[in-house]
């Protein structure tokens, strides 16, 4: 039996007989790591890149707390200098990979900093997209290709359809590392506008999926997340509709 709780935002703690996995800590308004702190359970941290709302200073401050806690964490962390080097027990860009008896990791790539996770554990293998998305989708009815417009959220002019190009290629590159997962934590973003599922209905469309996970809804609320649950139905996918922060599903496989 293994469990899935939801942080905040893109956090979340796989939880096995022998392990605990957490992801992209950020926030804990509902005060999930506490007790998870005080398991006798080895943890694995991950952080998917340096931005911060994947990634905090404060994950480090648990090693007071627990001493079996192994930090995996990508490499532009450290390029950034949010982190120095001896912090972290593993560092990973793109393609790297790592593994002991309990987890195993391949660091895959992004469309914005860092990286995305494939871990195997326990017999399963999960998918943490960090911030791997289409961002851009909003705006490719209207643009041809090479065209640029002005993004307001990065402040720059950006060419969606060459975006779109690089998302599309890098779950090309997913694939031929891995073309089924029983978990998928995944951008399901409303802020984005229209299209935000586009990158979720692309991803779908290219991999078999046990269970679909929204994340990084914060801004835009629950409900906005669970306009993806039709399209994952029409993929005969099923779907974690969640509601509130702290919330725990079953993995009952």
């Amino acid at each position: 039996m293994m469990t899935l709780t939801y942080i905040f935002h893109s956090g979340f703690v796989l939880e096995t007989e022998q392990a605990m996995l957490v992801f992209d800590y950020w926030l804990d308004p509902a005060g999930v790591m506490p007790p998870m702190l005080h398991s006798s359970k080895p943890m694995y941290v991950f952080s998917s890149h340096f931005h911060e709302d994947h990634f905090t200073r404060e994950i480090f401050a648990w090693r007071e707390h627990k001493g079996n806690i192994t930090y995996i964490l990508s490499k532009d962390i450290l390029k950034y200098r949010k982190a120095m080097k001896e912090e972290a027990d593993v560092w990973l860009g793109k393609w790297g990979k790592w593994s002991d008896d309990l987890v195993s990791v391949k660091a895959l790539g992004s469309t914005d900093s860092g990286v995305s996770w494939i871990v195997e554990t326990a017999g399963k293998r999960v998918f943490h997209a960090g911030d791997l998305n289409n961002w851009y989708a909003r705006f490719l009815p209207d643009v041809e290709p090479g065209e640029l417009v002005h993004s307001v959220e990065m402040d720059e002019d950006i060419d969606p359809v060459a975006h779109e190009k690089r998302y599309l290629g890098e779950l090309k590159e997913i694939r031929r590392n891995a073309d089924n997962f029983d978990v998928v934590m995944f951008p399901i973003d409303g802020r984005i506008g229209n299209g935000y599922t586009r990158g979720g209905r692309q991803f779908i469309e290219r991999f078999k999926v046990g269970l679909f996970v929204p994340m990084h809804f914060v801004a835009s609320g629950f409900e906005s997340a669970w306009r993806f649950k039709e399209y994952a139905a029409e993929m005969g996918i099923p779907f974690w509709e969640i509601s509130r922060e702290g919330e725990t599903v079953e993995l009952g496989w």
